[in-house]
């Protein structure tokens, strides 16, 4: 058995029982060991260079056959030399390995996973594996929508508290680098994902947060049950001593709140409560056992939108029960401005808005993007079918879409799915450019044009950020009319 558990912040290297019988020993007992490392991306180099530093045996696999050697041997430092296969996987390899660390992009219900788990070998993914060779405390944040923002601001909010933050995770930072290190004074805060959440095991923050779960990612998780029990992986190893924060709007959050280990901390955009944060109006208040006192206006703060007042509401919670006093959390509150591809507002050319919801990758995500919009919209939307369903994100255009216009792989089926919706006025566009270039031809003084586009970026693009990079670049290209 491998690894270092942390706990609580603390360390112990004995051995520690944790949940389904399994035992956790120190970390250095990955010394000398043969780990398989499973996906040449960000994460699974990340996992590399951590496992060469704790003295293991990495050998980094990747199944595209596509894939040079070169260009893999060009994302390691010179002086790692290791194993490097690609395509088969031999079987004298297989055979021989003591631990597999999946990236997240490879499911773990794959016959190719399946037949380590068979034979008894651990599958951990690089969030478990940092947490066993890190130090220091640590928050985790998952839910469907809100994660970067909630963690961004979080992040913000415990540097301006604590000498030593990193912010890691499914943000685009490998929580493994930062782990290397980690100090005990150290705070990590993990944007974690529910394909991340899949192999944690004894993965336990100080304080979790789940700020939503709606439908995404069905074709990986095949039902809402798995996902949701995913996502509630993040707090399954902690205790009453340590706190979850969870949305009481949302039916899953608020169903696993009756049953998860933590303390739980509510917030609510949408009623009252006797203890936790909530929404009234335009203030944001706290209460404690039934008494409430105002903390903030929603306009003091530059984001815009329910969901990220939410957003702004978690962050509270969380960065509160890690002990930040509440004038400096509303300090960084006011200055923080959106993240990146979250409703950012990019620029305003011939009177028109544009914004990029390029994230908005999913309908529920969507939706938000909309209900921040007060200006008639041309929306660009379409991508990478996930099985999301569609009705629900087209139901919120509530007259405020006056022209909607479909990419990718998704467009005729939303296209059909507007159309029961009574949206007639719809593009369908062959290439991004093309969509982008309607969108300025249909757009007057006064609207504004939204790239949200529900769906994920694949197909078509690496990833949402270099596709709402293109967006940006497309309006900062566009010359003002005289």
């Amino acid at each position: 058995m491998f690894g270092r558990s942390q706990v609580g912040g603390s360390f112990r290297d004995d051995a520690l029982e944790i949940g389904r019988g399994l035992t956790v020993m120190d970390t250095w007992d990955l010394e000398g060991k043969k780990v398989l490392v499973v996906g040449s991306g960000i994460s699974g180099i990340g996992a590399v260079k951590a496992l060469v530093h704790v003295g293991a045996v990495p050998i980094l696999y990747d199944a595209n056959e596509n894939l040079q050697q070169e260009e893999v041997e060009a994302k390691l430092l010179p002086a790692i030399q290791i194993r490097i296969l690609i395509g088969a996987l031999p079987r004298e390899v297989a055979e021989t390995v003591e631990l597999v660390i999946l990236s997240p992009g490879v499911p773990t219900d794959t016959e190719f996973v399946e037949s380590f788990r068979t034979r008894g070998i651990r599958i951990w993914g690089e969030i478990e594996l940092a947490y066993r060779i890190g130090r220091g405390r640590v928050i985790g944040i998952t839910g469907t929508n809100g994660k970067t923002t909630t963690t961004s601001l979080v992040g913000e909010i415990m540097a301006a508290h604590c000498k030593d933050v990193d912010v890691v995770g499914n943000i685009g930072n490998p929580y493994t680098l930062t782990a290397l290190d980690a100090t005990e004074d150290t705070v990590t805060v993990a944007e974690i994902s529910s394909f991340q959440l899949e192999t944690v095991e004894a993965f336990c923050p100080d304080v979790s947060a789940i700020l939503n779960i709606t439908p995404d990612h069905l074709n990986r998780h095949h039902t809402m049950e798995n996902y949701a029990a995913a996502k509630e992986a993040i707090a399954g190893g902690q205790t009453k001593d340590q706190v979850c924060v969870l949305n009481y709007e949302n039916s899953f959050t608020r169903s696993f709140g009756e049953r998860c280990p933590a303390r739980v901390v509510w917030f609510s955009s949408g009623r009252k409560l006797k203890d936790g944060y909530y929404q009234e109006g335009e203030e944001i208040y706290q209460a404690t056992k039934g008494e409430s006192v105002p903390v903030m206006n929603i306009h003091d703060m530059n984001l815009v939108g329910t969901c990220n007042v939410e957003n702004v509401m978690a962050a509270i919670a969380v960065t509160q029960a890690m002990g930040v006093p509440m004038e400096t959390i509303l300090e960084v509150v006011r200055r923080f401005k959106a993240v990146e591809h979250r409703i950012e507002f990019v620029a305003t050319r011939n009177g028109v808005d544009y914004y990029n919801d390029s994230k908005g990758t999913n309908p529920d995500a969507a939706i938000q993007g909309i209900r921040a919009m007060s200006k008639p919209t041309v929306l660009i939307g379409g991508g990478y079918d996930k099985q999301s369903a569609y009705d629900e994100w087209i139901e919120a255009f509530e007259g405020k879409v006056k022209c909607l216009v479909l990419i990718g792989q998704t467009r005729e089926k939303i296209a059909a799915c507007a159309r029961s919706h009574g949206v007639s006025n719809i593009i369908l566009a062959d290439s991004f450019e093309e969509a982008f270039a309607f969108c300025v031809r249909e757009a007057v003084k006064g609207d504004a044009v939204l790239l949200s586009p529900a769906c994920a970026s694949w197909g078509m693009f690496p990833n949402y950020e270099v596709r709402g990079r293109l967006f940006k670049e497309l309006v900062n290209r566009l010359e003002e009319s005289e």
